[in-house]
């Protein structure tokens, strides 16, 4: 063996001991490091329905507080941080439909705050892009509704497989998209193409989420993770610039967490004024969801 080659052995192992095991132990997210791409691969792999349940929101925090911790300059290189789904043809349904009905049924605002709250902070550091100088990819194989919609927007760049979906369904049960939404599609799109997106209760199809300048590259189907690599071979070289690019447009329409907790504040109180027959409505939808093709083992 060359002296090369042993001592690039040896960095490989010093990264590898760096990264902590719980980063790779997560219950419902599936993590992969790449050394070669300065890469963190994560998918989501939900033990149910698709969707943000507390489990995986503890996911999600636990992602976040490791990535920061132990990634970044002078610790293990990251240069991307890509999400996409194990679960065949869903990349998340959102909100947990189930537990909001629960929830309101019991009159408590104060959980239905809490969750809210959650969702917006991890949506928060995600659109800051966890503090570090990374370039975040939500990589979309099938449907993305309601809050997975939303988990979405806060990514710097979304690559969409054709066929896949995307809507904010909210509206159909009497309530609206309280983690997100407003806020950055009124940026992104002005207010009256947002309204139309959020109120109007349509599927988007990837080609027209790409027109609108949502989605930002397209790939064939069963060919998203080889659009990411490709946008990674081709974004290297620029890499700092789009870094920067990201972080000067992060500055001009500036989504503040006290404007997303004010958001969530008028959607947990519109969620309490639901009549029964928007919870039973808003119950078989999860239901109906619950029965699509469970994640891969």
């Amino acid at each position: 063996m060359s002296d090369s080659d042993a001592s690039t052995l040896l960095s490989q192992a010093r990264i590898r001991l760096a990264i902590p095991d719980e980063l790779f132990a997560l219950s419902e997210l599936d993590v992969l490091y790449s050394e070669a791409e300065e890469a963190i691969w994560t998918y989501m792999r939900p033990a149910g329905r698709p969707s943000f349940t507390p489990p995986m929101l503890a996911d999600f925090t636990n992602w976040q507080r490791l990535i920061g911790a132990y990634f970044g300059p002078g610790r293990v290189p990251l240069k991307y941080l890509i999400l996409g789904s194990r679960a065949p043809g869903v990349f998340c349904f959102g909100g947990d439909l189930e537990l909001f009905a629960a929830l309101i049924r019991e009159g408590n605002r104060d959980a239905l705050a809490a969750y809210g709250y959650r969702c917006v902070e991890i949506l928060h550091r995600n659109i800051q892009s966890l503090d570090l100088p990374i370039l975040t990819i939500g990589m979309v194989q099938g449907q993305a509704l309601g809050g997975g919609f939303e988990a979405l927007l806060s990514f710097d760049y979304i690559i969409a497989e054709r066929g896949s979906s995307f809507g904010l369904p909210e509206v159909m049960f009497g309530l609206f998209p309280g983690m997100g939404a407003h806020a950055i599609l009124s940026r992104r799109l002005g207010q009256a193409m947002a309204d139309r997106i959020i109120m109007g209760n349509e599927t988007y199809s990837a080609e027209a989420m790409y027109e609108l300048g949502i989605v930002h590259q397209l790939a064939e189907p069963g060919e998203g993770e080889a659009a990411v690599r490709d946008f990674i071979a081709k974004s290297n070289r620029r890499h700092a610039g789009l870094v920067g690019a990201r972080r000067a447009s992060r500055r001009a329409n500036n989504v503040t967490l006290a404007e997303l907790r004010d958001i969530v504040d008028s959607w947990a109180d519109a969620a309490l004024q639901l009549r029964e027959q928007d919870l039973r409505l808003m119950q078989r939808l999860a239901g109906a969801q619950a029965r699509l093709p469970r994640a891969a083992a």
